[in-house]
């Protein structure tokens, strides 16, 4: 009886997947989560417009690999700081749930500016990018509408002065993100009394005491 040829699996015997393939993919895992973690500490160090060649190396990877993950710094920036885009956005739709405008408000760019302070790479991620990351969603208006319509309930509510507008806000960002040099703790306290006394300056209501001065360091910036 002649010997039978022996049967080796193929693609159509495994249902058309690479036996190899979920190893594959798992490495390809860990090499973007390295990459993304990379990038997080590089731009917090470097800020945004660090060299990707920097990110690969903290990465422990090729720059080929990177760029076959994140073929440009957008994606890479976008990916590096999608976790605090999400709690952003999701500060945006608390504050518009928020009965009290005001309260709305503050507690909006409480956490903005928080995350700005602490984070050298995000300031100018949130203030260039924001917008681009709401867009994805198509039941979320562009972030600059969401603000605007926060700022003017406030308004309507008595609560902010008329003259107050949403590129006063921009000003807050800006002052905001230059405080991400500062040690962490300093970095905070700095962020609430930045924000108390600029909204004092356009609140109605006869004003509240203004949190403890932070220990700034005029050398350290971002």
């Amino acid at each position: 009886m002649p010997a039978q040829p022996s049967h080796k699996p193929s693609e159509q015997d495994s249902g058309g997947q690479d036996p190899q393939a979920p190893a594959l993919r798992a490495d390809a895992r860990r090499n973007r989560e390295r990459i993304i973690e990379a990038a997080r500490q590089v731009f917090a160090d470097q800020g945004v417009d660090a060299p990707m060649s920097a990110v690969a190396r903290r990465a422990g990877v090729g720059a080929a690999t990177l760029y076959r993950r994140f073929p440009t710094r957008d994606a890479l920036v976008t990916a590096a700081f999608a976790e605090q885009l999400d709690v952003c956005a999701a500060a945006f739709d608390e504050a518009l749930a928020d009965p009290d405008p005001g309260h709305g408000l503050y507690v909006l760019l409480e956490k903005v500016c928080a995350t700005q302070a602490t984070d050298r790479g995000f300031a100018p991620v949130f203030m260039d990018r924001f917008a681009d990351a709401l867009a994805h969603d198509p039941e979320r208006a562009c972030a600059e509408e969401r603000m605007a319509h926060l700022v003017r309930r406030a308004r309507e509510s008595g609560q902010l002065r008329a003259e107050f507008h949403p590129s006063d806000i921009t000003l807050l960002l800006l002052a905001s993100g230059s405080l991400a040099g500062q040690p962490r703790d300093t970095a905070l306290a700095a962020s609430r009394r930045l924000l108390a006394s600029f909204l004092q300056g356009f609140r109605t209501q006869r004003p509240g005491p203004l949190p403890p001065p932070a220990p700034l360091e005029p050398s350290r910036r971002p």
